[in-house]
């Protein structure tokens, strides 16, 4: 118990520590997420910042090294196993962060490692086939909750404390050890991440952490009878679950897929009027809920059945969350135009021609010369030479005396 605590401790730290330097080097490298997420302060929308993504490097070598540096409980093959394919999936995610690669590729390389980890499991090819496709599933599911502030690392903390407890029980103390580890490692990184967050998971750490806790949670329950595992399974992996449902019918449905979309639970909640601390604490709370329904059904103290309402509590979530705007804030958006009334009122009043005017200039864009007096009309007759006054301008000095009709006629 103690080695446990101070190994959890270390990787608390650690990863703290390694965060802050990975997202020094991320800005001067300008590996960061241009689009940025928005934020408000005092009532009004900041513009989007660079958002660091590669916090997931500094949580994938915090549990390492934790790990590897047990001593008194040194890791068994089968965890040695895990671990190999946890970085392998971290790899993949730290060169889709990079480089973005296509799906093809991506489920290949995660159905290896989760075959890997299943294969010296001990379960049934048939069994075995299904826990390789739920540990793909629920990868790619968990890098989902990486696109809001704290709802990664809060939901991977809550899972992962229940599934070390779950090992622990289990007397599987090496796995419960690299759990606990695990989640000390996302409760050093949430110290970054949390609302406004200066850094972010990335896919590197996402999907690592997100593989970590389905194979976990696949070691956990061999050997169980298989209606109580696999209820326990979905309890586990319910927040996960149900953002991934909630995307795939929003995208099927519009038609629309894209990296970063804000079509995710906790954007959907931040619709409702909820911060982005209150989504992820949201978020936390259920995954609370689903881990310990799935404990308790795990250790026999409540039935299969009694995941049914959790089941139909997500399914009513999800319907509802459909209805809130996933894309926008309303309409989109559409030139302005004005209303007929507007436009006459704007519109330049017709002018009738009246003599002694000018007609308007060719080039000049619906300016329409005033109408001269008739004096300044008698002026036009002067001779070149004299200097006439210019229309709407003061002469300087005194002002000349109105001339009579016999000196103009001398002039």
């Amino acid at each position: 118990m103690l080695h446990g605590t101070a190994a959890a401790l270390g990787a608390l730290l650690l990863t703290a520590v390694l965060t802050g330097l990975v997202r020094r080097v991320a800005l001067r490298a300008g590996l960061v997420d241009r689009t940025g997420r928005t934020y408000r302060h005092g009532g009004r929308r900041l513009p989007p910042r660079p958002l660091p993504r590669l916090g997931g490097v500094a949580v994938v070598v915090g549990t390492l090294l934790v790990c590897v540096a047990t001593g008194p409980a040194p890791l068994s093959p089968g965890l040695k196993t895990l671990l190999t394919a946890a970085v392998v999936v971290a790899l993949l995610g730290l060169l889709h962060d990079l480089r973005p690669l296509r799906a093809r590729p991506r489920l290949a390389v995660e159905a290896g490692a989760a075959v890997a980890v299943v294969y010296g499991s001990g379960l049934a090819p048939g069994a075995g086939a299904l826990a390789v496709v739920w540990i793909v599933l629920v990868t790619n599911a968990f890098s989902g909750l990486d696109h809001s502030d704290g709802a990664a690392g809060a939901v991977g903390v809550v899972t992962a404390l229940g599934l070390a407890l779950c090992a622990a029980a289990e007397g599987l103390e090496g796995l419960a050890l690299v759990l606990s580890v695990l989640a000390a490692a996302l409760t050093g990184f949430l110290i970054h991440n949390w609302h406004p967050a200066r850094i972010s998971l990335g896919d590197c750490g996402a999907r690592c952490t997100g593989f970590l806790l389905a194979s976990g949670a696949v070691l956990v329950h061999v050997g169980h009878p298989a209606l109580p595992s696999v209820a326990a399974l979905f309890a586990l992996a319910a927040v996960a679950t149900a953002d991934a449902v909630l995307i795939l019918l929003t995208r099927l449905s519009r038609r629309r897929s894209g990296r970063g979309a804000a079509d995710h639970a906790a954007h959907r909640l931040r619709r409702l009027g909820l911060t982005a601390q209150g989504a992820a604490v949201v978020l936390a709370v259920v995954a609370f809920a689903g881990t310990l329904t799935g404990l308790l059904v795990h250790r026999g103290t409540l039935d299969p059945v009694a995941v049914l309402p959790l089941a139909a509590v997500l399914l009513l979530a999800v319907g509802g969350l459909l209805r809130v705007p996933a894309y926008g804030s309303g309409p989109p958006r559409t030139a302005r135009t004005r209303t007929p009334g507007a436009n006459a009122a704007r519109a330049p009043r017709p002018t009738v021609p009246v003599s002694g005017t000018r007609a308007p200039v060719s080039g000049t864009r619906g300016r329409v010369a005033a109408p001269r007096s008739a004096r300044s009309a008698r002026t036009d007759l002067k001779p070149s030479g004299v200097r006439l006054p210019l229309p709407g301008r003061r002469a300087r000095g005194r002002t000349e005396a109105p001339r009579s009709a016999a000196d103009l006629a001398r002039g």
